[in-house]
């Protein structure tokens, strides 16, 4: 089997994570609500009625127990938006490589 020049066999992986000068956090989806609306329980404890923006409607389908990211709104902190949400792979990977707070970290793969 032939390698490409500079090709190690390594996977490199690149995971978006919360910009936290913007304010985004890790969520988990606990509930949905209908109506592009989700129950998401976030990293600082509380649980935020977060919906779903336009531009990711159609695009990116959340179900419950998937790993988001959410911007708490300025005014209203009990709710937010989703901003980016994980496949599997992915958030496996922040899980053990211990990205994820405790809280969040429901797959346990340390």
């Amino acid at each position: 089997m032939e390698h490409k020049a500079g090709d190690t066999g390594e996977n490199i992986t690149r995971v978006i994570t919360p910009n936290k000068r913007k304010g985004e956090i890790y969520g988990i989806v606990e509930k949905l609500s209908g109506a592009s609306r989700l129950t998401v329980m976030c990293e600082d404890g509380s649980t935020r009625n977060c919906r779903i923006p336009g531009k990711m409607k159609k695009r990116m389908w959340i179900r419950e127990g998937d790993l988001v990211i959410v911007k708490p709104w300025d005014f209203q902190d009990e709710k937010g938006d989703i901003v980016y949400r994980y496949t599997r792979t992915q958030a496996l990977y922040l899980s053990r490589n211990r990205m994820l707070p405790e809280i969040i970290d429901v797959f346990n793969e340390r």
